[in-house]
């Protein structure tokens, strides 16, 4: 059975499940619509290594795995590719890591979902609802943990949903719901990239 998360819980996915190769990160969200305007959620993840002051930076700009660049440069992290409106059942966009792939440096991947052209359109996570992550063992396809962001994004264009990340040689997931009134490229800045 799945493990429901709150905000800030955290699970240890090598000992909820044993032998754990892949997981595969379901993202899934409704959009309100209004004023004609379509809405574009993204979904992106940053393999960060940790710096001196022990915050997340990315590795490098080959290590930001979104629409436009599907693959990390180490082939584990792989990007399901753009869902332009969210309209459909299940998942609207998937990540799938494959863990034992993943390059040694790489200490966490916070996984973020921004608002295209959100400032020119004037759109935010209000006129989002139902917004979730799920992680599922990506081998048998039975889900580990799901996380609901219940809270009020009104004036958000861009949020943190979960974070992956390794802890004594262990693949962890934490339930974020961060949000920022930040568009994709300057959260790209803000964990070090350039763009």
């Amino acid at each position: 059975m799945p493990i429901t998360l709150e905000t800030g819980h955290r699970i240890n996915l090598e000992k909820t499940n044993p032998g754990l190769k892949r997981v595969r990160i379901g993202l899934g969200w409704k959009v309100n619509a209004a004023d004609g305007q379509a809405f574009d959620l993204d979904s992106s993840v940053f393999l960060c290594k940790k710096n001196a002051a022990d915050d997340p930076v990315m590795i490098s700009n080959a290590h930001f795995v979104y629409y436009n660049q599907t693959t990390s440069p180490d082939g584990a992290v792989v990007h399901s590719g753009d869902n332009r409106t969210g309209d459909k059942d299940g998942d609207d966009e998937v990540i799938t890591v494959d863990l034992a792939k993943v390059q040694a440096e790489v200490v966490e991947m916070p996984i973020v979902v921004t608002i295209h052209d959100a400032e020119a359109r004037k759109q935010n996570f209000g006129r989002v609802n139902g917004s979730y992550v799920k992680v599922y063992n990506d081998e048998t396809g039975e889900e580990i943990a799901s996380y609901d962001l219940n809270e009020d994004y009104s004036d958000k264009t861009a949020l943190q949903f979960g974070s992956l990340y390794r802890k004594d040689g262990e693949w962890r997931f934490q339930a974020v719901g961060a949000g920022f009134k930040l568009n994709l490229a300057t959260f790209i800045r803000k964990l070090g990239g350039t763009i």
